[in-house]
């Protein structure tokens, strides 16, 4: 998620919103050819439970059991036009960075570094440099290039006899559906907001109907596709809907989208990542030019998010011939008030 002005300043007017995807392109691997070998307790994934870019890879490292592998820095939920900071540790600072924003990091990396300064980043905790912001890369290399740390019993999330139909459907839900959202919201005229919003929501009709007679987007089982979609459905009602007038209808009254956020967001690794005060908190506090007062809605009702889905009737296995992850780490807990397991 990129970093903007302190002010606000999201929409261009009489534009399209043209997402920068410029990213730090080193990856983590497991024979460290681009100088960051796959190492346990060597890195740091600082994220936003706001963010969902950041959610995948949070998702993704509880699933694959790499808690205790890759340590976890969360910011806050709002930003200026500086950084993400560590407002929710104690004095400030991140315990294991010792610094106050995540821009410090990228600064080590690059003292001139040009670009936003976003979540998810995986930092190289002895040079604190950050070593890739490559959110869609990232998530992939935890499946593949950590498998040396995953839990016993891991899911395949991204088995390689289905990787080419996993990729070719991730293109189109972050094409249309994961920033079609930000198209919409983010459109500086009439004309690119109703093209956002038409595609979005034809996209949205046409992965309904593939639902409609399976469980999982690729396969039986939870795949990276699934985690994609995912995210952004989980923020639908909360954000999109209303903040960024994506509004043809909710996600609750799409009864197959529903019933299959319902069933991944009840599934161990889903909800319990989800912390719905940070989510709306971010995009209404920070988006002042859509938004100007800056007031965050009390709503919605969270507690339909755990009423039955039914969609084990279409068969699947969740984790295939693997098992759930064990309960969250206690430090990583998201606070009950902000689930829908704590909601009035």
């Amino acid at each position: 998620m990129t970093e903007e002005p302190e002010s606000g300043s999201y929409v261009e007017p009489g534009a399209e919103f043209k997402r920068d995807q410029r990213y730090i392109t080193t990856r983590v691997t497991a024979d460290g050819r681009d100088g960051y070998p796959v190492e346990a307790g060597r890195y740091r994934l600082v994220v936003s439970r706001a963010c969902p870019w950041a959610n995948r890879a949070i998702i993704v490292r509880r699933l694959l059991g790499l808690e205790n592998a890759i340590s976890m820095g969360v910011c806050g939920p709002t930003h200026d036009k500086r950084s993400w900071t560590f407002d929710l540790d104690p004095g400030g600072r991140d315990p294991v960075l010792g610094i106050e924003r995540i821009q410090e990091a990228y600064f080590k990396r690059d003292p001139e570094y040009p670009r936003g300064i976003t979540v998810p980043a995986i930092v190289d905790v002895p040079s604190g440099a950050v070593a890739t912001n490559d959110f869609a890369q990232m998530t992939l290399d935890l499946s593949t290039e950590w498998t040396a740390h995953h839990r016993p019993g891991a899911p395949e999330l991204y088995p390689e006899a289905l990787r080419e139909e996993i990729d070719e459907i991730g293109s189109v839900i972050y094409r249309d559906v994961n920033n079609g959202v930000y198209r919409a919201g983010f459109a500086g005229s009439q004309r690119a907001y109703e093209a956002a919003h038409r595609r979005l929501f034809e996209r949205l009709d046409r992965l309904a109907e593939r639902l409609s007679d399976q469980r999982y987007l690729v396969g039986d089982t939870i795949t990276e596709a699934d985690v994609r979609l995912f995210t952004t459905l989980v923020r639908f009602d909360a954000v999109y809907h209303g903040h960024f007038k994506c509004n043809r209808a909710k996600l609750a009254e799409m009864p197959v989208l529903w019933a299959y956020a319902r069933d991944l967001f009840q599934t161990p690794g889903f909800g319990d990542t989800v912390d719905f005060d940070h989510t709306k908190r971010h995009y209404y506090e920070v988006h002042r030019d859509i938004n100007p007062t800056g007031i965050v809605p009390l709503g919605p009702d969270l507690r339909g998010w755990l009423s039955p889905h039914h969609r084990e009737q279409l068969g699947g296995r969740p984790f295939g011939d693997g098992t759930p992850p064990g309960p969250t780490p206690v430090a990583e807990t998201v606070p009950l008030a902000h689930t829908p397991w704590g909601a009035d």
